[in-house]
């Protein structure tokens, strides 16, 4: 059995104690709680899955390691920002999986790493991670940019940490339709799977995952806007859903924006453009992902100031 312990934060307080494991410590999804053998005691107790965390509490958490994955390595190409010993920061491009699923099972950006990394896989394995080597985090299929993976399970821990607790600025990049109201913004809302849509998200009331992003308009135009995103929680789908609340989907986004026009052969405008993180070293970094070629087209003839009056690094949050 392996073991992991961690002090509840106040900001995680009244948390059910099964998806404080899955979400906050990310041992293992809630559907697998029972397959491997997860045992909570909190200061000291036993604890049911069902109960709710306190700040401050004190938790333990026991499991049984995944069986070692069968995902095979395949020579793929990574667009490399970044590497030393424990990490490698990665361009993704559109159209790439980050972990194979249902559907994209080959050409993964996990495959790359298997393949690329030498002994990534026995790194990882007897660990609650070793069904993801290497995948701290991730982006949508359709979005491009900057991403962080790690080369062994100690500095995995150290990043997802910051991830969870917030202490990563992620910044990002998009083309939407329209533009909002104010020039700088935030949309604060609950996110929970759309019941119409299984594949969507969508806003509700009273219930799903608490969200915010901060906005601010680079540029604009009569049909579209040059959004700097900085989302202060990490959702699925997140960016995507808020834009679309706002009357501001993301251009070329296939599941929450109408298609036609521009938008038809854009792809999803969605790029993650900076990261900064501290890494295992110590040290705090800031990495940045180039525009990538649709975005690059795209701006030269709509927002041509932006490209060449260097606004991409003078705007501020």
């Amino acid at each position: 059995m392996n073991e992991i312990s961690a002090i509840v934060d106040e900001g995680h307080h009244g948390l059910r104690v099964d998806r404080y494991v899955s979400d906050v410590l990310g041992v293992c999804s809630r559907s697998q709680l029972k397959q491997r053998e997860v045992e909570v005691s909190i200061n000291g107790k036993p604890a049911k899955l069902s109960r709710q965390v306190k700040g401050g509490d004190s938790l333990t958490v026991r499991y049984s390691p995944p069986e070692p994955s069968a995902i095979e390595p395949e020579p793929v190409t990574l667009d490399i920002l970044y590497e030393d010993n424990d990490v490698i920061v990665i361009n993704k491009p559109a159209g790439m999986v980050v972990h194979p699923a249902q559907g994209n099972r080959h050409g993964t950006l996990m495959q790359g790493l298997l393949y690329y990394v030498a002994g990534l896989q026995s790194a990882y394995d007897a660990h609650a991670l070793a069904d993801r080597p290497g995948i701290v985090h991730r982006l949508d299929k359709d979005t491009s940019g900057v991403i962080i993976t790690a080369k062994n399970p100690a500095a995995h821990e150290l990043l997802a940490k910051q991830f969870r607790l917030r202490r990563t600025v992620k910044i990002y990049l998009a083309v939407v339709k329209g533009a909002p109201r104010s020039r700088v913004g935030s949309v604060e809302a609950t996110l929970s799977r759309d019941p119409d849509n299984r594949k969507r998200f969508a806003v509700t009331a009273g219930k799903g995952k608490p969200s915010l992003t901060r906005y601010r308009v680079l540029a604009r135009n009569e049909e579209h806007a040059l959004l700097r995103l900085r989302p202060e929680t990490g959702r699925t789908h997140q960016l995507r859903v808020h834009m679309k609340h706002i009357g501001c989907p993301i251009l070329g986004d296939p599941l929450y924006s109408r298609q036609g026009g521009a938008s038809s052969n854009t792809g999803l405008m969605l790029h993650a453009f900076r990261l900064t993180i501290e890494i295992p070293d110590g040290s705090t970094h800031t990495f940045t992902a180039p525009l990538p070629e649709r975005f690059m087209d795209f701006l030269s003839v709509a927002f041509p100031d932006v490209l060449s009056g260097g606004k991409l690094d003078a705007a501020e949050e």
